[in-house]
């Protein structure tokens, strides 16, 4: 990042001096004229065709992202193109090698009109492959539905990173196709069965910042607030449709503009949500990106009604309060961001923690749910925080994350990282005396910085120290710098509550939140594991350690059916009818039965005996203030 803004500020030193040529390069005064054709797909590949204007220089390079900004992986969709031509203005082709799996070096570039490709889409591979993007943020090409993440199609040269970009979408012009990217006109065909939208992006970052989707798309616009809500919705086999799925994110996201107050947002917000059909070419990623103004969600078609609600209530808020943070406040790596040598901010706790926190605690604060069920997804954050390093500095974490051994350690940004965020609140509560929590810590910071001026990283901790008490900045070296676990008895203490052993209702795949089943690799198959006989309802049902589940409810079950079946068993209910077959040691065992609640030993937040009156004033803030 320092070596980026030495080379920014060198090259405005030269122009000012006059001592590079008046004319500079052509290319950079113009937009990148960049042509995505839907209409002529071939192999599953969509052409795309880079005209960058002419360059003075003799040699320049072409990139597609390694990473992207939000998902702390390398995703390589270098590795998708396949075809790369350079081509001169007579047609010719150019010498141009493949440098590394992202990187194309072109030279004689000063007779260089434009580049050519094919870029496969990610979704069809997910299940061959090891390496692949994150399904929200991947590709999709299909007859009748296009997933267009931009930075999997389009890239950027060297020398040319600020450039606006002029993007052209062609596609059949029967397909409904929804964008966050500035749309400027769009022509028709002769006949008019194809139509090409034109869009315009000032620079680079907005090409990977803003996805589209093209297809045979249920679409609903509705204002929350004075923001327009776009919701584009593609189920393939019609299970859901945007209408349906309407209401549940218009409550949300007005609990959610309640919630925020007077932070800046924006005018218009738009989701898009992918149900991925039980194919073996579907995507298995589920969850979603944030981008400034959008969200993709990738979730299974499969999923039950009510399920379909929570998940959306939990993923789409969670990528909504990103406009908080890092969209707001964030640090020179986030707003420097290098797509294919990129640096990590030490501060995920912020912006994946602190966000996922406040998609937690503003369902309570909003009513959306009772108090009980926001401690029951406290509890299950300890319990699942409790399975990485729990000594393990965040801060060094946040900073190599694609790197092992932190990189397995990722997926507790979202539990210890929300649990961070909880104890911060929790302790600017107490030393306010209620007026002050994380929400009025993140909106001074917005304030201070927002999306145009970041922070410097090595910083922030001291600033945020100054702008509030010595206890958070004591909290923020012990337990997110240093390598102290947290003990969450002392923050819940301070709000009339304790942690304590009783058994708690539970669902018929999980202990609270430890599965109870696992899966045989060589054998196709899924079985109980040992603690099975900790679950009431199969331990009273005579169900043992390893028996193998065979049938549930007449559905064979396998490895590849697995998580479309058991999430089917999330939505029982006490006294539906259940037959299940299991294969004990060959052995063929039934259980036919009605369902009762089931329940196991686990620990479980609950109000102490007798809490004081400042215990209790101190909660209320907590939840409700």
């Amino acid at each position: 990042m320092k070596n980026a803004l030495i080379i920014v500020s060198i090259g405005l030193v030269l122009i000012g001096c006059g001592s590079i040529n008046q004319a500079n390069d052509i290319a950079s005064k113009l937009p990148i004229a960049t042509e995505v054709d839907l209409t002529e797909i071939t192999d599953d590949k969509v052409p795309v065709v880079i005209n960058p204007g002419r360059f003075t220089q003799d040699t320049v390079k072409y990139f597609l992202p390694k990473v992207v900004q939000g998902t702390y992986a390398v995703s390589d969709f270098g590795k998708f193109v396949d075809g790369f031509r350079a081509l001169d203005y007579s047609g010719a082709e150019l010498a141009s090698e493949k440098l590394d799996t992202n990187t194309w070096l072109i030279t004689n570039a000063k007779q260089l009109d434009k580049i050519v490709y094919l870029v496969n889409d990610t979704y069809d591979i997910e299940n061959t492959s090891e390496s692949t993007p994150f399904s929200p943020s991947g590709t999709n090409i299909e007859p009748d539905n296009f997933v267009l993440n931009l930075h999997g199609f389009i890239g950027y040269f060297d020398v040319l990173k600020n450039n606006q970009y002029a993007l052209e979408v062609k596609a059949p012009t029967t397909m409904k196709r929804t964008s966050a990217l500035q749309k400027v006109g769009s022509e028709s065909s002769e006949d008019g069965s194809i139509t090409t939208d034109k869009y315009f992006a000032t620079r680079y970052f907005d090409i990977t910042d803003n996805p589209m989707m093209y297809g045979k798309l249920d679409v609903e616009e509705f204002e929350v607030d004075g923001i327009k809500i776009v919701l584009s919705v593609y189920s393939p086999n019609k299970v859901y449709t945007a209408a349906g799925i309407k209401e549940t994110v218009f409550k949300m996201m007005k609990a959610q503009k309640t919630y925020l107050g007077d932070i800046d947002s924006t005018p218009r917000y738009d989701i898009y949500l992918y149900l991925a059909p039980q194919t073996q070419s579907a995507p298995t990623g589920f969850g979603a990106l944030e981008h400034h103004t959008s969200t993709v969600v990738v979730l299974p078609e499969a999923i039950p009604e009510d399920a379909l609600a929570s998940a959306m209530i939990d993923v789409v808020s969670h990528e909504f309060f990103h406009i908080v943070t890092p969209l707001s406040v964030h640090s020179e790596d986030v707003h420097y961001f290098d797509y294919n040598d990129p640096t990590f901010s030490k501060h995920l706790w912020m912006y994946e923690g602190v966000t996922e926190y406040f998609a937690s605690v503003f369902q309570v604060n909003q009513d959306l749910v009772p108090e009980e069920e926001f401690y029951t997804k406290m509890m299950g954050k300890i319990a699942s925080a409790s399975m990485f390093d729990d000594a393990m500095s965040f801060t060094v974490m946040s900073e190599n994350i694609i790197d092992e051994p932190y990189a397995k350690n990722y997926a507790n940004v979202y539990e210890k990282g929300a649990l961070i965020g909880m104890c911060i609140d929790i302790l600017m509560r107490k030393e306010s005396e209620g007026n002050r929590g994380i929400l009025s810590l993140m909106k001074e910071l917005s304030l201070k910085y927002g999306k145009n001026k970041p922070f410097e990283d090595d910083k922030i901790i001291d600033e945020i120290t100054a702008m509030t008490y010595p206890s958070i900045g004591e909290f923020l070296e012990t337990h997110v710098v240093g390598n102290t676990p947290i003990n969450y008895n002392e923050f819940f203490e301070k709000v009339g509550l304790s942690i304590g052993t009783k058994n708690i209702e539970t669902d018929y795949v999980r202990n609270g939140g430890a599965i109870i089943v696992g899966g045989d690799q060589d054998k196709g198959t899924i079985f109980f594991t040992d603690l099975v006989t900790e679950n009431s309802f199969w331990a009273d049902n005579g169900v043992k350690p390893f028996d193998v589940i065979k049938e549930v409810n007449g559905i064979a079950l396998t490895l590849n059916n697995a998580n479309t079946e058991l999430q089917k068993t999330l939505q029982w209910q006490e006294g539906d009818d259940v037959e299940v077959k299991l294969d004990r040691a060959g052995e063929e065992i039934v259980i036919k039965t009605k369902l009762t609640k089931s329940y196991t030993k686990g620990e479980a937040l609950s109000s102490v005996d007798n809490p004081t009156k400042e215990q209790l004033a101190l909660r209320s803030a907590w939840l409700k203030g």
